[in-house]
């Protein structure tokens, strides 16, 4: 964690697989609940890298439309062999969150395996990554799920390479409580896929797809205490379907920067995250903050 990497989604089929491979079917079809019900840790899909190993990828689901959830490194947020902490958000966003995080494997990992055990609202939930072949990540199927089901890559969308993330200074700040931190990167795209709207899927409906154009914004990636952005920043991850969730962040041209203030609430370690997306590709880069007394 702290170093730029950029996640990528598969098909949603896959998806559906992993999801139900890894714990109850019954909790992604089950109705949302606004307060109360627990996550799912998700296991995505693993991605082989040139040298021959490989990329765990992972990601969640809140059950919650509206509630937030914090669920510290421990017994109850716990990735092992080799954990508890194996940089996991410890900040649990509502509904899905698709790729969150990487975990690094060697090409000899064979047949074992990763555990990501999530406990909440009363509930343990178990994620379980390995290198089963049904579990490959292809390119298409990379690009094609952050687009939604029927979705079809064109020629040129299919050469798209990520955003990238460029902070401005240091990847490890520090920050009084009440004093805003100045934040500031520069994301730049290779402009595919080429900007367009979002496709309706009914009058009374969020869009069926996501629009396509570069977009960014500041996340809590861990940390319990109240982070005030100034402006305020949305996440740019398209929630499928989801009424509810906030618009995505504004348009942005290759090579802008992006500006926000961060106020801290109460001392301690806050990890802030910028997600950077094309609408098919995305870059994440975190900032270490520890935030001391006023």
């Amino acid at each position: 964690m702290g170093g730029q990497s950029w996640k990528i989604g598969v098909g949603v089929a896959a998806v559906t697989f992993a999801a139900v491979a890894n714990s109850h079917p019954q909790d992604f079809i089950a109705p949302m609940h606004t307060y109360g019900q627990n996550m799912v840790p998700v296991f995505e899909g693993w991605d082989q890298q040139p040298d021959g190993s490989y990329d765990m990828i992972f990601g969640y689901l809140n059950r919650n439309t509206e509630q937030i959830l914090d669920v510290p490194i421990g017994p109850d947020n716990s990735i092992e062999p080799g954990g508890p902490d194996q940089g996991q958000p410890t900040h649990f966003l509502q509904r899905r969150s698709k790729f969150v995080f990487r975990i690094h494997v060697p090409k000899d990992f064979g047949t074992k395996e990763l555990v990501w055990t999530l406990t909440s609202a009363g509930k343990t939930e178990h994620a379980y990554a390995t290198l089963k072949s049904g579990y490959a990540l292809s390119a298409k199927e990379m690009m094609a799920n952050w687009r939604a089901v029927g979705f079809t890559l064109t020629e040129d969308d299919a050469k798209n390479q990520p955003p990238v993330v460029k902070i401005d200074g240091s990847l490890q700040r520090t920050a009084k409580v009440g004093e805003p931190l100045t934040l500031k990167a520069v994301i730049s795209d290779d402009g595919r896929p080429k900007p367009r709207g979002g496709t309706p899927a009914g009058r009374s409906e969020a869009p069926r797809t996501p629009p396509c154009y570069l977009r960014a914004g500041w996340i809590v990636y861990r940390g319990v205490q109240q982070v005030t952005f100034q402006p305020e920043q949305r996440d740019p991850e398209w929630r499928e379907l989801d009424k509810s969730a906030a618009p995505l962040p504004p348009p942005i041209s290759s090579g802008d920067t992006v500006t926000a203030a961060a106020t801290f609430s109460e001392p301690g370690t806050v990890v802030l995250r910028l997600v950077a997306h094309d609408g098919g590709l995305e870059s994440v880069q975190d900032v270490t903050v520890t935030v001391t007394p006023r």
